[in-house]
């Protein structure tokens, strides 16, 4: 099912009685979401995601703007008439219910012509249990099971009834690490498996960046990019954007550009013909340092930390915005400092640059 969200706007009054200003937390949202594709709303605390995806499922209405499911115009539509399944943050299962009871519930709320048998109910439930691998669990409660499991329940019950949309709230915040991964791996696999079209909320890039198809990155209700993962992580459109995605997260640097060179502090790093003199912002990936003992950028050496796989080179410079840079490298590369210094040069497709006012990227040709 392909959604499109034309001029999508959610404005809310604002909670200071005095004040006639309103909070607008989504504005002017417009995008279409490809048939059959899982897609990342990706964003901080605050952005809009949240509020985006009540607005698709109809919990919330807009302010302007419609919502198209298909050819079919469901701004108005609501919720239990739209067709979607949708998961919570929190699980929301009933703890005196069985899980077979927790995933059926949808079902026996069907009426007329969509009204189910009590057999034809019991079998789409097993299939739901089947597809998040519950087999074997359906007769337990809620609190006889891990944190992944219920998240799975959860699943199945927004499964059960195959809607045509499913809508996920940060559906795995509340499990440790370990379950994080596997369950999210189970999402990806239930998603193409089903081929519904899937909405992921998350404020955490790694898990947009892992099963995502797209991720829409947003900022105060606004859409800051849309593309797939990998084009957004390696061709940011602007400082917030390049700053929200990467674990480590990407080395920011105060510089300039001065006669066609990029210049970080003293240190002239990259030729940058064509570009206008100007100040900038700079933003080099951690993967986008080279060891070279004649490398024109300078950084004080903190630490070396043996990752197995890669080393991670933890300096300081003056001119560097974070509080230290973090350098992935090869773990069979050398690093040689002297007297304290560690000298790199640069990845030129590792390295954007950012107006220093407006924060937008400056294209430059990659040498």
């Amino acid at each position: 099912m392909k959604i499109v969200l034309d001029h999508l706007t959610k404005k809310f009054p604002s909670r200071n009685k005095k004040s006639s200003d309103e909070v607008i937390a989504v504005n002017d949202f417009t995008f279409e979401i490809p048939d059959g594709k899982l897609v990342g709303l990706l964003g901080p605390s605050g952005c809009g995601k949240s509020t985006t995806l009540n607005l698709i499922c109809g919990l919330q209405m807009p302010t302007s703007g419609k919502i198209f499911f298909g050819d079919d115009d469901v701004t108005k539509l609501p919720p239990e008439n739209r067709g979607v399944g949708l998961v919570f943050q929190n699980y929301a299962l009933y703890p005196h219910l069985t899980v077979r009871q927790n995933i059926r519930f949808p079902l026996e709320n069907l009426k007329g012509d969509k009204k189910l048998s009590k057999e034809e109910m019991n079998k789409k439930v097993e299939e739901a249990a089947h597809l998040v691998q519950l087999d074997g669990l359906l007769e337990r409660k809620p609190k006889e099971m891990s944190g992944g499991q219920q998240q799975r329940v959860a699943i199945a019950r927004a499964l059960v009834k195959m809607p045509r949309v499913l809508l996920l709230d940060e559906p795995l915040s509340n499990l440790d690490a370990r379950l994080r991964l596997q369950t999210r791996e189970e999402i990806r696999r239930i998603q193409k498996e089903t081929g519904i079209t899937t909405i992921f909320v998350t404020h955490d890039q790694e898990e947009a960046m892992s099963i995502s198809d797209m991720i829409v990155v947003m900022k105060d209700g606004i859409i800051q990019q849309i593309d797939k993962p990998q084009e957004v992580y390696d061709d940011p459109v602007n400082l917030f954007v390049a700053k929200f995605l990467g674990t480590p997260a990407i080395n920011v640097f105060k510089g300039k550009v001065e006669g066609g060179k990029l210049y970080i502090g003293e240190d002239a790093v990259l030729d940058v013909p064509g570009v206008e003199d100007r100040k900038v912002y700079i933003g080099v990936r951690p993967e986008g340092f080279i060891p070279d003992e004649d490398g024109p950028l300078h950084c004080h050496l903190n630490a070396i930390e043996v990752m197995g796989r890669d080393v991670s080179v933890v300096s300081t410079n003056e001119a560097c915005e974070n509080t230290v840079i973090r350098s992935i490298i090869p773990s069979d590369s050398a690093v040689t400092p002297k007297d304290g210094v560690v000298r790199f040069s640069l990845k030129p497709y590792k390295v954007f640059m950012f107006d220093a006012e407006t924060e937008k990227r400056i294209e430059y040709p990659a040498k």
